[in-house]
């Protein structure tokens, strides 16, 4: 055998382990923040304290990870009870090039709250600001920490976590990964519902520090409410921190199914309603909420309908839920006429149909009123497109 070609099968073999990996493709990289930490406890409950969840929860996501999934890199922000600033968790998912940053909390409310110890659910939130006050409420909390920093207003560029006017800027902000954070926010809440067990309060959205500076699908979870003496028992103890745990994975999962399929497969069927829903008595609906005229809402629908094939369609999603709703559901806050499309094992609901996404943003504010999470899609021949 001649010496070159000793030389070129021994480069093939040196080259083997390489060509391997790069046929596997890069590993999927998953920062987990367990939030607050060291001189910031977060959250206070009757026994224990939210940054104490916060880390229990993610180093059992952490090594669920790690054991099911062979082709992951897992990153913790913390593994120990230390203190990070809001923008350090930001920068570490940066600078390893995350696939997803996943930042875990306890909510809680202001101790005059009348539901201080009977408010519960899980919420999932992506960066965004919708305005509503419970929102804004719980980023102001959580941006709080930022004031243990010394010369925070250096740092945060003048950013004041506690002012409503500091988070005006955000508005003109949107982030290049909002529908995959969305995409993700809605797997995990999902398996947060069914696996963990917990009261579904909705994915939201508001404009976190750590959702604002990360540069890859991000989400905040809020596990539930560490002010009301059952939730607390339940996130402190090891069997509800694995099911907290199992959730987040299993919605992980779910959501890597999806985004590793082709853009035109992820493509979601919109489903009309049967069962259109009729106005209700003014008294249907929430205090502060603003009824709908549906008349001119469904000759608007119908002719953009008519219009519509092969063109882009603009649609107001404002609810989920488990499954389709019974006709005069006071979830739908009396709005009509309404569709819905089913996405996995959850139902969709949407309002209007709208040439551009301008006229779609017009209604959406009055939408708001009622719905302040809602957000406008699009769609094209029935289908949303992501």
């Amino acid at each position: 055998m001649s010496l070159s070609r000793i030389i070129k099968q021994l480069l093939l073999i040196l080259l083997l382990p390489a060509l391997a990996l790069s046929a596997e493709g890069k590993e999927f990289t998953v920062v987990i923040d367990p939030g607050h930490g060291g001189k910031d406890a977060g959250a206070l409950g009757r026994k224990t304290n939210e940054k104490t969840i916060n880390l229990a929860v993610a180093k059992q996501l952490r090594d669920l990870l790690m054991s099911d999934m062979n082709d992951v890199n897992v990153i913790m922000t913390r593994s120990n009870d230390t203190f990070v600033t809001l923008q350090g968790r930001a920068d570490m998912a940066n600078r390893k090039h995350a696939d997803i940053f996943i930042s875990i909390h306890a909510n809680s409310v202001d101790k005059k709250s009348p539901m201080f110890t009977s408010v519960n659910g899980a919420a999932v939130y992506t960066l965004g600001l919708q305005r509503s006050e419970t929102n804004l409420s719980v980023a102001m909390r959580e941006n709080a920490v930022m004031k243990l920093e010394p010369d925070y207003s250096t740092t945060y560029e003048g950013f004041d976590p506690s002012s409503a006017e500091s988070y005006i800027a955000f508005e003109m902000m949107q982030h290049a990964n909002l529908d995959q954070s969305i995409e993700l926010a809605e797997a995990v809440q999902n398996q947060l519902v069914r696996t963990a067990g917990r009261k579904n309060n909705g994915v939201r959205q508001a404009p976190f520090w750590v959702l604002v500076r990360t540069s890859m699908p991000a989400i905040l979870v809020e596990l539930d409410f560490i002010c009301n003496p059952a939730m607390e028992k339940f996130m402190a103890s090891e069997q509800g921190q694995k099911k907290l745990a199992l959730a987040i994975y299993r919605g992980i999962e779910k959501y890597r199914k999806v985004a590793d399929k082709p853009a035109d497969s992820r493509k979601e069927r919109v489903v009309a309603d049967s069962r259109p829903e009729e106005l209700p008595s003014s008294g249907a609906a929430q205090s502060g909420s603003e009824t709908i005229a549906g008349k001119k809402a469904e000759s608007k629908a119908a002719a953009a309908a008519a219009d519509a094939k092969d063109r882009i369609v603009y649609k107001i999603q404002f609810l989920t839920a488990g499954s389709p709703l019974r006709k005069g559901d006071s979830r739908l806050k009396g709005l009509s006429p309404v569709e819905y499309y089913k996405d996995g094992n959850m139902v969709k609901y949407t309002y209007g149909s709208y040439c551009s996404q301008a006229e779609a943003s017009k209604e959406l504010k009055k939408i708001k009123k009622s719905f302040p999470d809602a957000f406008v899609i699009k769609t094209c021949n029935g289908k949303r497109i992501k």
